[in-house]
């Protein structure tokens, strides 16, 4: 179902599409206040599906994800989350994966935006203020990766979901 600006503040949010109750997306003008606009809609929509014990881990990988997407693309930035099984390889849905047999379950989260270019994992040096974003992705995440898009280019990850 379509609905408006979920209780934000006018034009933070471009849209919302709430799923019924397995999907949620949201699409962000590429401005700072994307950032805390994306963490608190993804803790609340977590905490609504009861997935509060994913929450904090998924809102700090949203945040670093979409920060990333305000530094190097301009336009619109996309969040979206899908809760359900682990997928099978091949499948609709799958973003690039393999499945995991015995995997009860997982939060698939994937931030868009317009610039086609795959993101690039760096070393980060002792004193650089940035540079770890990917680097804490990769580390926290079941699995995560990249898929080029029609206009742009999606970043995915999954957590699993506990049992």
């Amino acid at each position: 179902m379509k609905t408006g600006i979920d209780g934000s503040s006018a034009g933070e949010v471009i849209g919302v599409s709430d799923g019924e109750g397995d999907c949620a997306e949201w699409v962000f003008p590429a401005a700072p206040d994307a950032v805390r606009t994306a963490r608190s809609l993804v803790r609340r929509t977590l905490d609504e599906w009861r997935l509060d014990s994913v929450g904090d881990i998924a809102a700090l990988l949203v945040s670093e994800l979409v920060t990333n997407a305000l530094r190097h693309a301009t336009g619109p930035i996309g969040v979206r989350l899908v809760r359900g099984p682990a997928p099978v390889a091949g499948a609709p849905g799958a973003a690039g994966a393999t499945g995991a047999p015995g995997a009860d379950g997982v939060l698939l989260v994937e931030v868009s935006d317009p610039l086609p270019d795959p993101p690039r994992e760096r070393v980060a040096r002792p004193d650089d203020e940035d540079g770890r974003g990917l680097q804490l992705v990769a580390s926290a995440a079941r699995r995560w990766g990249t898929r080029p898009g029609e206009a742009g280019k999606t970043v995915w990850f999954e957590l699993a979901l506990p049992r």
